[in-house]
């Protein structure tokens, strides 16, 4: 599993764009780690990378927020909620097989609807508030190599 450690929000932000322009339709991003560990802030430079104008709100309340002014579509997706069930009647694989990119915050409440190629990423926090180590685990080749790329 690839690790980066970035010690600001800025790097953060830069890390998001840089993957968001590598991203294609369909492409599935699952994120987790405490709150306030950088999720909703990558997220935003991923929005930068995918040319969305739009500000990036966390979706903790609407389940999902979509964007669709971009050179693709960004589903951002919050499955906190899903805890208790739910995630089979909101028909997440249609924006999983759509052309869209899908970013899911809390996936394991929603883990038997996730197609068989996504990238993980584990945000986890430091004793230094600025700094976050990440660590990266693809499902697939494409992310495999996505990794690769721009995280090796």
């Amino acid at each position: 599993m690839e690790k980066l450690t970035l010690t600001s929000r800025d790097e953060t932000i830069a890390l998001g764009e840089k993957i968001g322009r590598e991203l294609a339709a369909g492409d599935v991003l699952v994120l987790d780690g405490d709150l306030g560990a950088g999720k909703t802030t990558f997220t935003k430079g991923l929005a930068k990378g995918l040319d969305i104008p739009d500000l990036i709100k966390s979706p903790t309340f609407t389940i999902i927020r979509e964007y669709q002014d971009g050179r693709l579509p960004l589903y951002h997706m919050d499955a906190y909620r899903l805890e208790n069930g739910g995630a089979e009647d909101l028909g997440l694989e249609e924006y999983f097989d759509s052309n869209g990119v899908s970013v899911v915050e809390w996936a394991e409440f929603v883990e038997d609807e996730l197609p068989d190629d996504f990238l993980a990423i584990h945000f986890k926090r430091t004793d230094d508030d600025n700094t976050r180590v990440l660590e990266f685990e693809p499902h697939g080749d494409h992310f495999r190599k996505l990794v690769q790329d721009v995280v090796a």
